[in-house]
């Protein structure tokens, strides 16, 4: 089986998505692109596989109620605008799945609770119960509590452990960049990377660590050390843009 099989066939997939995917450039979230993305899980989810959706985007979507142009970088008011932004977040992914019929869970992860045994079979114990009662999980980091640095990776490594976590056939990493260049994807002489199957086929390409839109906190290099993670437990990763993501769902040649 082909990993574009594999996609088509998958029983379970981990999907991740990023803040400046979900964003409009004010920082506040945007309907129209969250309902896109919404739509395009719902049907995998109502054609019988599970769906576990890991967003970034609490902090972003809390920038305009809060009067922030952009991204704030001392951690206290990034928690403030996760906390604000958490509400609005979750309650747009409500009605947009309730719309297909479907039920979404929140679960806010911390880093010990993937990395520590006892959390981490409690964690997967709660999101194998919603999984199996047909919910569907939506997961962020706990950004209000973190005491460390207030991201995973822009929720990429995250994404990456929950997929190991659930036993996951494929994870989806979703920006805003349509897959994995051999250099600056602005280049007019850049090629697509379809398939990378050892770090070889990376080396010497450039990769990009911060986020395009200026809303995300992570890059092309967290994606692709994700997918490491993935990998590594035996996981597929697809890397493409948001708005391609019913393309690569359905197996076409899109991303990487």
């Amino acid at each position: 089986m082909t990993r574009r099989e594999a996609l088509r066939s998958a029983g379970r997939i981990v999907v991740k998505v990023g803040s400046s995917s979900l964003t409009t450039r004010e920082g506040g979230l945007d309907p129209a692109r969250l309902t896109a993305l919404v739509d395009a899980l719902a049907a995998r989810r109502l054609a019988a596989c599970d769906v576990v959706l890991v967003s970034s985007g609490a902090i972003a979507a809390g920038l305009a109620p809060l009067g922030l142009a952009r991204r704030p970088k001392d951690l206290a008011t990034q928690q403030a605008a996760a906390s604000v932004g958490q509400g609005l977040l979750l309650a747009e992914y409500t009605a947009a799945f309730a719309r297909h019929g479907l039920t979404v869970g929140q679960v806010l992860l911390t880093e010990d609770d993937v990395v520590r045994r006892g959390h981490y079979v409690n964690a997967r114990r709660t999101l194998e119960r919603l999984l199996g009662l047909g919910i569907v999980p939506v997961v962020n980091e706990n950004d209000t509590v973190a005491t460390q640095e207030i991201r995973f990776g822009d929720n990429d490594r995250l994404a990456a452990l929950v997929a190991h976590l659930v036993g996951a056939d494929v994870l989806v990493l979703l920006s805003d960049v349509e897959a994995l260049y051999d250099g600056p994807p602005g280049r007019g002489d850049v090629r697509r990377i379809a398939v990378v199957r050892s770090p070889q086929d990376v080396d010497g390409v450039r990769i990009g660590s911060v986020g395009a839109a200026g809303v995300g906190s992570g890059g092309m290099a967290t994606k692709v050390e994700a997918a490491a993670i993935a990998a590594s437990a035996g996981v597929p990763t697809l890397l493409t843009a948001a708005g391609r993501v019913r393309e690569g769902l359905a197996g076409d040649d899109v991303g990487t």
